[in-house]
Formats: structure tokens, C-alpha cells, sequence
């Protein structure tokens, strides 16, 4: 994980992967926050083109895209994407542009805009990927929420993260979709960046089950949470409308688990 510092707090980059429904987003929406009141300056960054962590952050506005005059078509005879910032649009002058901001200074950046002519889609799609490829490594904490399933996660879209964190569901669906994620993840994991959240636990037998099948260490466990699931149900962030519920408690110690003795 990146060991330099913003002020007294380290930089963390951690991109939460997993099967839809594994409830990945509210973990990784609750995670940011608590980050930035840990006083880490947070980017969230929302790879799936629905919308699911700007709900678990707090950011009302879920249409958000790189705008269309944010970006340019190459040139004739260019190499590279078909599209991108504008030349004198920084990456960083991006995200202060367009990432919109949230509770507790969390800043917001989404993938895409959902819906619009395809062209106008691609655009933004292309302009992300170039800010999430080239973001600079002096400055922002980030949080990613990748696209669920295991197509997307270890092709680009995380490439901005120094830890992946699978987020599984003790059911058999859970861990097929997990081990799937673990194979892809195991040619670049030679230091160990790849790790288990084990969500909506029932059973305290459920920790040992999961990492023996799975075969990646569980860093984190997020017990069954009623009233977690009644936030989610209402599009609220569970770090507002349960902040003492077990559930977002361990969050809280997953993130202490993660920093301790960075």
C-alpha cells in the first residue's frame, strides 16, 4: 500500500470488488467516509454505470459523467483512445473539476452518465479511465467500487489500487463468484493485495469456511445488519443513518485493520 503521507494520515488505495448484491457498495461507500474523518483527503470512485455508491456515501446527484466538453477526439494520426481531456485539462484539474463533493469532504467522480447517445458515453468512459489511469499518487486517498461480476475488475479499471478487497457472501453463489475473482487476481497478487470482506455474516463458523475455500486471508467481517439493510433500502448512507450498528462498527475495523502499522 502507497506509505506516504497527506498531513498525519498515510494514503490508502483500495478498489472493492464482487457479485452484484454482495453489498460491496455500502461497505465501500461507509469505508470512504470513515477514511475522511480519519482525515484522509478521500476521492470515491464509482466504476459501474449504476449507481449504488454515491447512495452509501451521501451524494444526491447519481447522473454524473465527464462532461462532453471536458473532452476532445485524438487527432488524425494520434495513437491512443479514440478520446480525451482536453490538452489543457491536468488529471488533477479534472477531479477538482468534476468530482463532486460530498459528506465529510468525500469527493465523487462516476463513470459515466447513464443513458445519452452511445458517442457521448464513450467519451466520458474514455476521459475516466485516462483520470483514474493517470491519477497523481501525492494526494488523494481513494475508494473504488468496481463493476460487479468478474469481467472488469483486474483489466484497468482498479489499476489506481494497491489492495483489492472481495467482498463475499458466505452462500455457495458467493464463493464460486469470489474463487472465480481470486484466480484472476492471483498472477499480480505476489504481494498479497488481494483480500476477503466476508458480508452478512449469520455465523460465526462462516470465517474459517470461506478463507479455506477461497484461499485468500479475510481482513474484514461484516456481520448480517438489519439496520444496514434498512439504509440501503432507503438510498441513505449507512454511516448516517446507522453509525452505531455493528455493521458499519466493522467497517470502522477494517479500515483500522488495514492502516495499522502503515
Amino acid at each position: 500500500m502507497t506509505a506516504s503521507t497527506n498531513g498525519s494520515a498515510r494514503r490508502l488505495r483500495v478498489a472493492f470488488v464482487g457479485k452484484g448484491g454482495s453489498g460491496k457498495s455500502a461497505i465501500a461507500g461507509t469505508f470512504a467516509r470513515l477514511l475522511a474523518r480519519a482525515g484522509h483527503t478521500v476521492l470515491a470512485i464509482d466504476s459501474d454505470p449504476m449507481p449504488g455508491l454515491a447512495y452509501s456515501v451521501g451524494v444526491t446527484l447519481t447522473d454524473l459523467g465527464i462532461p462532453e466538453d471536458a473532452v476532445v477526439e485524438r487527432a488524425e494520426g494520434e495513437e491512443g483512445p479514440r478520446f480525451r481531456l482536453r490538452p489543457d485539462l491536468s488529471v488533477a484539474e479534472a477531479v477538482d473539476a468534476y468530482a463532486t463533493r460530498g459528506p465529510d469532504g468525500v469527493r465523487f467522480l462516476q463513470f459515466t452518465k447513464v443513458g445519452g447517445a452511445l458517442t457521448g458515453q464513450m467519451r466520458s468512459q474514455q476521459a475516466f479511465l485516462q483520470i483514474v489511469h493517470d491519477l497523481p499518487d501525492d494526494r488523494w486517498s481513494i475508494v473504488g467500487d468496481l463493476p460487479g461480476g468478474t469481467r472488469q475488475p483486474f483489466y484497468g479499471w482498479g489499476r489506481y489500487a494497491d489492495t483489492y478487497l472481495v467482498v463475499v457472501e458466505p452462500s455457495a453463489k458467493g464463493i464460486l463468484s469470489a474463487r472465480r475473482l481470486a484466480r484472476l487476481a492471483r498472477p499480480g497478487d505476489e504481494q498479497g493485495r488481494v483480500r476477503v470482506v466476508l458480508n452478512k455474516v449469520r455465523d460465526g463458523d462462516d470465517v474459517d469456511r470461506v478463507a479455506a475455500r477461497i484461499g485468500l486471508p479475510v481482513v474484514g467481517v461484516v456481520p448480517w445488519d438489519e439496520e444496514l439493510a434498512e439504509a440501503e433500502r432507503q438510498g441513505r448512507p449507512p454511516v448516517d443513518d446507522a453509525p452505531d450498528s455493528p455493521a458499519v462498527g466493522a467497517v470502522a475495523s477494517l479500515l483500522a485493520t488495514l492502516t495499522e502499522g502503515r
